[in-house]
């Protein structure tokens, strides 16, 4: 946490001793950054994963990019205990560390059947379905002996796949249980088929952008009111080429959380051509939007300020 608004965060859910960006309160629902890197391999940084906590448990996994399984173990969290995953999109720096949660499962008890939500196939990216089969299923599956995990397996729960696919410029409501609301929308990212997540729990919501160019005019949407807004800076003001045709610029970050008046706004997905310029990048976004903004590391903590507003 490196921008002085952090401190509306504190005032308004914490004592005055203020908040501690790399400790969870365990209290309320807070989210919990595991992997605020991208693709580079950057000391420090783990791909892009995300954890809502729910007074102190794991609730939601959104992505599992390579390292965040390490993190993932850093915070405490229990694969045992989450409710429900979602998977933005298929690239290796969201999901590789996917096997190496469940394979985790196995010194636990979970016993409840586990949702994993992620895109339909497109181009060269498989079904989230497929893609699970592929990993775990036999004949074949590159951890088949994992298979016990698959529906019809002998394992002590089951990883229950749904391929979300979401036409035109729908917003979807697409699972509640538990007192989770998740609603999806289509993202562009390139040829990648991509999804944009939006949790709603009571009072509080949070929604990621994962990794979109953010230009559909549908992040707006899915996160119009949010208690936070994950958005993705993998690239600085003025990228041009495949990196511009990807990921969103801070402008359009700025634009979007503008539009959707979000209540705060946390930058992940930090990538090398963007370190460094946090100033130059704030200053973008703050021509648009000028609520609480800062920037994601490793295991920082955000309490979820309650907020009136209900899921699109």
């Amino acid at each position: 946490m490196k921008l002085l608004p952090i401190l509306v965060f504190a005032a308004l859910s914490m004592p005055a001793a203020g908040l501690r960006a790399d400790r969870c309160l365990g209290s309320g629902v807070e989210v919990q950054v595991l992997g605020s890197g991208g693709p580079e391999l950057t000391p420090g940084r783990a791909s892009a994963s995300y954890l809502i906590r729910r007074d102190g448990r794991a609730s939601v996994l959104i992505d599992a990019g390579g390292g965040s399984a390490l993190r993932f173990g850093d915070a405490g969290a229990r694969f045992a205990d989450l409710d429900l995953v979602l998977f933005t999109h298929l690239h290796a720096d969201h999901s590789a560390d996917f096997a190496a949660l469940v394979k985790s499962s196995y010194f636990q008890d979970r016993k409840r059947v586990l949702p994993v939500l992620g895109p339909a196939a497109g181009g060269d990216f498989p079904a989230t379905t497929a893609w699970l089969s592929a990993l775990f299923g036999k004949p074949g599956g590159a951890y088949a002996y994992l298979s016990d995990y698959l529906p019809g397996g002998d394992g002590s729960y089951v990883l229950q796949a749904r391929d979300i696919a979401i036409g035109g410029d729908s917003v979807e409501a697409v699972y509640q249980a538990d007192g989770l609301q998740v609603s999806a929308t289509t993202l562009v990212h390139g040829p990648v088929p991509a999804l944009g997540w939006r949790i709603d729990i009571g009072k509080v919501s949070v929604a990621f952008s994962g990794d979109t160019d953010g230009d559909n005019g549908q992040l707006e949407r899915l996160a119009a009111d949010v208690s936070l807004l994950v958005a993705h800076n993998a690239v600085p003001e003025g990228a041009t080429g495949a990196a511009r045709a990807l990921h969103m610029p801070p402008s359009v970050i700025g634009r979007i959380a503008g539009a959707a008046a979000v209540k705060s706004l946390l930058l992940s997905h930090r990538m090398s051509r963007a370190l460094g310029r946090e100033a130059e990048t704030a200053s973008e976004i703050r021509k648009a939007y000028d609520g609480p903004l800062d920037f994601a590391d490793d295991l920082d903590c955000i309490p979820l300020i309650p907020t009136l507003s209900a899921a699109p």
